[in-house]
């Protein structure tokens, strides 16, 4: 009787096949043993259960899993199940794994870091950390490109770019870059790009070794002549000043200078360069901004700004430009539009400058962002606001000066008069070596800037407190046997340590988002009001092609904000990070039995990042051969969006290779190219599965062809989830291959960024890996550091590294079969009423598919667009639009959605093609009709009874099943209006008149 009642009182529940009810019995399956761990996490990750497997292998005509991906996955590239097994990685529980990292976390020693070198241990505000950080409404959100259900994350970059702007002095700031030493290099391949005739770029010698590193070694793909040294007298020089394109500069430098740069400015700019600097957020409340001295180019790193240190990342790093370099500019602008009801609305502006887009005559590759983080340092600066700001700041500079003034009686001197939070420290008046000093700190649990044996730096932060400043004193007392001082003899400073002309004078962060959210109650309502306009997985299924976007489980995210990972500095001395380097290599040999290759470097943050790594390795492979000058590239029309534009960041020329209308590579029009090019082929990209969503039969053949013409084999792992435990890039005829950790791997793709791209490569190209100046033990042959920190963003390779040991090896195959059989699924379903575009042999494709909805626009008037808006209103993401053919939608649901979901997004597009065979019959007119007029926010559905001129009704328009009136995400705005955005661009905060007047 109880049960009956419930359905009487819940009729949405009679006519579904009681999921919930089958799923709970399928998954309380008796453990093998009274001691086998109950909370096992592939139940928990794979959306379907047995019994909603069997269904659907049924559906599509199979009896077994095997005999399904016996016909999807070609029989010659599959490997045996034992080299992804759960005897090669062993499957963890949750609290299994949580204990592994517990143990492993207190390996890291709990040192206080004085280091700096751009690296702080920021103070995450506790409403920040949990509602933002640890909110899965914020970090399982996808890129913005659907801004009507984006707009919370939208309006907070927005924030973001205000705050860079303000603080810089600068004209327009994109939504952020990797990191502090990428976006340099960025800086310095714009200078190139606006001096083509010139190709000498001026590094000032005390510029961050890290960002130096990866300027050159971005330089060498671009053919720019780096020159390190004094970078006042090198402008200067008769020698270079015809050639000079452009100056990087440090400000404050890394020693903890701060010169006035404005005279150099003043040269570079009539010698026709451009000036970049590298500077601090913080530091520039006190400081006189770049911008009103005559910077072109700023850049830096946010991270201070409340976002924990995570032994390298991942930060997000900020890159403001002047007006006239705007359209320039690498990465994602968020700008002000509106929407068709005439009202404000925010969305990524000029995305034409995207890679993708321009493929091989891009200037940068940038494809990830780093918007989680992006969104924490604004939220930080409107926590503060410029009040608070400035307070942290006066007690950052104030410490400095306090710990000068303290230390320099007992001999030692420092080397800087001006200063921010870094003092660079003669040591040779009180102890006779540096060491000295160091040993006295390592004893106190301290960490300093190692320079020399004459020098040591020290660099102040928001965390050090009055007692951490006395135990740091008192180091240098113990160092060169000075009694020890308390807290009661220090003396607050009484003016500041630097020079008035560098003074800032001009007011910051004048906008009212950052002078009204600074109670805690208020901030958290700002935070939730935001996500509120935002679709994230919290949600729904977002089926995105090629962008995998799987569920971010809780239990592998728990160990990320442990203080024992995320407050380590990534220059700490290695004896100190045990548990950090065992996790590292744990994940590098997991990633080589997955991808079937000798070494892995988990150096590059991005996918795209791991693009450019591979092929920078290629490059040095034929170049320690002698054949330097192979320098083509084959790429076909199935590749991934981002090749291209990797290729030629790589210095490589390349050359486009046919595929057939199948979607299969052109293996004739391949060989003849790599023949035509024999003598100068460096390099074969290819995505596999190709991007339409096919295993290709022929793809060793296609590799052969390439290794007998002298290339290398680079394979795309942006759809490695439908390899893993299937076949592997080893097997298919790679030699190297990146790996997406925010796709296959389940790191949050955070709202358009972190993302991690690290790279497997076969044993004769292992010695060409990423070095770093800070990595023990790294070849000769090793290419120059492809990001800041020695392993990237090194705390979230914790998310993938739980990822598998939790999956395990039985698990991970699992992933990829339920991955394969999703999407097949799905492909049936929607077959009868729409084109599938591309399938194998069996009428089968891998883990995505792609629909092709030409047809309907000469019956209807409709384009790819007007379903994808539709979509929005039945509560749904819509999938990757108009890529990687202009008229479809390329569709991947993942492993972790169930049946139920599979089928309630089928159902939305099955009707979405009845709504449009209305309109081909002539019910519904072609211009004024729910596809059209989509999405169809609360403002439109609202409209006063006069003002709805519509051919439908208002719950045909935002009700069209039965199951939204139950569970209903509401759109924030109407359809954007992307070309006045891009003509009127506007890409700050509301000013205090302009928000007055609305």
């Amino acid at each position: 009787m109880l049960r009956l009642r419930c359905v009487q009182r819940f009729p949405r529940f009679q006519n579904q096949r009681a999921l919930p009810l089958a799923r709970g019995l399928a998954s309380l399956k008796q453990p093998s043993s009274l001691f086998t761990p109950l909370d096992t996490f592939q139940e928990r990750h794979i959306g379907p259960d047995d019994t909603e497997t069997k269904s659907m292998l049924k559906n599509l005509g199979y009896t077994s899993m095997d005999d399904f991906i016996a016909a999807t996955v070609p029989p010659k590239i599959r490997i045996p199940g034992s080299i992804v097994s759960n005897d090669s990685i062993p499957a963890l529980s949750e609290s299994e794994l949580h204990a592994n990292a517990k143990a492993l976390g207190s390996q890291n020693k709990s040192f206080q870091s004085f280091i700096g070198m751009g690296y702080h241990t920021a103070v995450v505000p506790p409403v920040i950390l949990r509602n933002v950080m640890e909110n899965p409404s914020w970090y399982t959100q996808y890129t913005p490109y659907q801004p009507e259900i984006a707009q919370g994350r939208l309006e907070s970059l927005i924030n973001f770019q205000a705050m860079v702007m303000s603080l810089t002095s600068m004209d327009i700031a994109n939504a952020s870059l990797l990191d502090e030493a990428t976006a340099a290099a960025e800086g310095m391949v714009m200078a190139a790009v606006s001096a083509p005739k010139k190709r000498t770029f001026i590094v000032d010698s005390a510029v961050a070794p890290q960002t130096l590193a990866v300027v050159e070694s971005r330089a060498k793909g671009f053919k720019v002549k780096i020159v390190v040294g004094d970078a006042s007298a090198l402008v200067n020089d008769a020698e270079l000043k015809g050639d000079i394109c452009g100056v990087l500069v440090q400000y404050p430098d890394v020693d903890g200078n701060i010169k006035d740069w404005a005279s150099l400015a003043e040269t570079t700019h009539e010698l026709g360069g451009l000036v970049v600097a590298a500077t601090d957020l913080l530091a520039l409340t006190k400081l006189k901004a770049p911008g009103e001295w005559g910077a072109d180019v700023v850049v830096g790193n946010t991270a201070r700004f409340g976002v924990p240190a995570g032994y390298g990342g991942p930060h997000a790093a900020f890159f403001a430009v002047t007006d006239k370099l705007k359209r320039k500019m690498p990465g994602r602008l968020i700008g002000l539009s509106k929407d068709a009801q005439g009202k404000p609305a925010y969305r990524l502006a000029l995305q034409t400058r995207e890679q993708h887009i321009r493929r091989e005559k891009a200037t940068s590759n940038i494809c990830t962002a780093q918007a989680l983080l992006a969104n924490m340092a604004a939220m930080y600066a409107v926590y503060h606001g410029p009040d608070g700001l400035q307070r942290i700041a006066n007690k950052v500079h104030g410490f400095t000066q306090v710990f000068k003034s303290a230390v320099e009686p007992f001999g030692f001197k420092a080397e800087n008069a001006t200063f921010f939070d870094t003092l660079t420290l003669d040591v040779t008046g009180a102890v006779s070596n540096a060491d000295a000093v160091h040993s006295a700190a390592t004893g106190a649990g301290i960490n300093l800037r190692r320079i020399d044996d004459k020098r040591v730096g020290v660099t102040f932060d928001e965390s050090v407190t009055p007692a951490d400043l006395v135990n740091l004193i008192n180091v240098f007392a113990a160092a060169s046997s000075k009694a020890s001082v308390a807290l009661s003899d220090l003396v607050e400073p009484t003016k500041s340590a630097i020079s008035p002309g560098l003074q800032r004078t001009s007011k910051f962060l004048p906008h009212p988002v950052f002078n009204k959210h600074h109670s805690e109650t208020e901030m958290l309502r700002y935070i939730n009001h935001l996500s509120s306009k935002d679709l994230s997985l919290t949600h729904s299924m977002i089926p995105l092609g090629s962008c995998t976007m799987k569920l971010n489980s809780t239990s592998s995210m728990i160990p990320l904000t442990w203080p024992e990972f995320s407050n380590v500095h990534p220059f700490a001395p290695h004896d100190q990070v045990k548990g950090y380097l065992t996790i590292i290599k744990e994940l590098e040999e997991d990633l080589c039995k997955i991808t079937g290759f000798h070494s892995a470097s988990l150096q590059p943050n991005s996918g795209a990042a791991g693009e450019y790594a591979g092929l920078c390795v290629i490059r040095a492979f034929h170049e320690s051969r002698g054949e330097g000058h192979r320098d083509v590239c084959l790429i076909p029309l199935s590749a991934h969006g981002t090749n291209p534009a990797s290729a030629h960041l790589a210095g490589l020329k390349v050359v486009s290779v046919k595929v057939h209308n199948d979607g299969n590579l052109d293996l004739e029009d391949l060989k003849a190219k790599a023949e035509k090019h024999k003598d100068n082929l460096a390099a074969f990209m290819i995505t596999y599965p190709s991007t339409f969503g096919v295993f290709e039969s022929g793809v060793q053949d296609a590799c052969k062809i390439i290794h007998d013409n002298g290339g290398q084999v680079y394979l795309d792992g942006a759809n490695l989830n439908a390899q893993v435990g299937l076949t592997n890039p080893a097997t298919c005829g790679g030699d190297v291959c990146h790996l997406n950790l925010h796709k296959t791997f389940a790191i949050p793709h955070g709202g358009g960024g972190p993302g991690v791209g690290p790279i497997c490569v076969a044993e004769h190209l292992a010695p060409f890996l990423p070095g770093h100046a800070m990595l023990p033990e790294q070849g000769t042959q090793a290419i120059k550091a492809v990001a800041g920190a020695p392993f990237g963003s090194a705390s979230i390779l914790l998310i993938s590294w739980a990822y598998i040991k939790m999956l395990g090896g039985k698990g991970l195959a699992d992933s990829s079969k339920i991955a394969l059989l999703n999407a097949n699924y799905m492909a049936s379903r929607l077959a009868p009423y729409y084109t599938l575009r591309y399938k194998n042999e069996n009428g089968r494709v891998a883990h995505e598919l792609l629909i092709d909805l030409a047809e309907f626009d000469k019956s209807a008037g409709l384009k790819v667009t007007d379903f994808a808006k539709r979509l929005q209103d039945y509560g749904f993401h819509p999938p990757t639009c108009s890529w990687p053919i202009s008229t479809c939608m390329l569709i991947e649901p993942t492993e972790s959605e169930t049946l139920e979901e599979l089928d309630r997004f089928c159902e939305a597009m099955i009707q979405i093609r009845k709504e449009a065979d209305d309109i081909i019959s002539g019910k519904q007119p072609r211009e004024n009709n729910l596809l059209k007029n989509a999405p169809h926010p609360v403002s439109v559905i609202s409209l006063p009874e006069d003002q709805w001129n519509r051919p439908y009704s208002r719950e045909t328009a935002a009700f069209p099943v039965a199951w939204l009136k139950e569970k209903k995400f509401w759109p924030t705005v109407g359809r954007l209006d992307d070309a006045y955005g891009d003509l009127n661009l506007i890409c700050d905060c509301p000013s205090v008149e302009e928000v007055a007047s609305n």
